[in-house]
């Protein structure tokens, strides 16, 4: 009798065990204990200091809804911490304000460029061979983040990913600053990306440094002609008028780069902030904890596109046009006309 006939026979004889049925998971009961707390201490909350009317004081009536919603709100213009010029201080609801003055976002943002310098130079001080936890964490960071951008932009942007991380690691902790109790609640601190101000100032920066890494790589000359390709009229006069068009609504469209950084980076931040907040005047406390879990992704998602959209506009700076010369009005007829442009050989 074969080994495999003995184990037919020995199977048959076994009886069938049946299968357990998986088991189901649901809240812990310490979960239930939680938001119970959480509930409880809203409702206390509410009944030993009732909200009142922005600007007012404790004890004044404060009517269902509008009154809830507008005490937590914040307008665009930030609190100014320090003026240097009160005589002309800007109204609460300007959006975007020219004021010397220090206010709450410039306070919160010096904040949290020395918690990143200081935790960042301490994770990486004493380096050694073999590194320790913190070396770990921060050179396992700057790797996934420096392969991410690489991967993004190619070799051209390993020279950038330094500014790349930096960028991240700013606006990143920049937004979750919003979602910190302290901040927001008191006048002096609020979430630097959520004044328009600040987010202008950020695309500026990445604006000027873009355009000055293609200044640098391709000169004067090489640069602006990719804007002004003349030498087109060499092909003809009709390819030299379709190139210069060409290259003038790529002018225009570099001056709305650091328009669409700003606004986009502003608005998601401060929309986040103002939907938590109506959420937390008009519901009880347990529902914008769930809002948080979604705040802090999407945070981080917008400060992962401000960052790569930063490397890949250095990257097309400093991208030579050399190898497009006399095909600019032939592409720019292709896409007019529906068809796939002629693959150029890449250099």
């Amino acid at each position: 009798m074969s080994s495999e006939q003995i184990a037919v026979e020995e199977a048959a004889q076994t009886p069938e065990t049946p299968a357990t049925p998986p088991a189901r998971r649901g809240l812990s009961q310490r979960w239930f204990l939680l938001i119970g707390g959480v509930i409880v201490l809203n409702i206390a909350a509410y009944l030993l200091v009732p909200p009142f009317p922005k600007g007012g004081s404790a004890g004044q009536d404060c009517p269902y809804p509008a009154c809830f919603i507008d005490g937590t709100l914040e307008f665009p213009a930030p609190h100014v911490v320090f003026d240097f010029a009160p005589d002309s201080a800007p109204a609460a609801t300007d959006l975007v304000t020219f004021h010397p003055s220090i206010s709450s976002t410039i306070v919160t943002m010096w904040i949290v460029m020395a918690v990143v310098l200081i935790v960042s130079i301490l994770l990486v001080r004493g380096r050694r061979l073999i590194p320790g936890p913190g070396q770990n964490l921060f050179e396992w960071f700057y790797e996934f983040i420096g392969g991410f951008g690489v991967g993004i932009s190619g070799p051209a942007g390993a020279p950038y990913v330094p500014l790349f991380a930096a960028f991240f690691l700013l606006i990143l902790f920049c937004n979750w600053s919003g979602l910190v109790p302290p901040v927001g609640r008191i006048d002096e601190l609020r979430a630097p990306t959520s004044d328009v101000n600040i987010t202008i100032g950020l695309a500026l920066v990445s604006f000027l440094y873009f355009e000055f890494q293609g200044f640098r790589k391709l000169g004067v000359g090489g640069y602006l002609s990719k804007f002004f390709p003349f030498y087109e009229f060499r092909n003809g006069v009709g390819a030299g008028i379709i190139a210069l068009f060409v290259g003038l609504v790529e002018l225009m469209l570099e001056f709305v780069k650091p328009v669409t950084l700003s606004m986009r980076l502003f608005g998601n931040i401060y929309g986040g902030e103002v939907a938590l907040g109506v959420m937390t005047a008009l519901t009880l406390a347990f529902v914008p904890v769930f809002l948080y879990g979604l705040e802090v992704m999407l945070n981080a998602i917008q400060a992962l596109i401000f960052s790569v959209l930063t490397l890949m506009f250095i990257v097309l700076a400093i991208e030579s046009h050399d190898h497009e010369e006399g095909h600019a009005a032939e592409e720019a007829m292709d896409t007019l006309e529906g068809r796939d442009p002629a693959l150029q050989p890449a250099h």
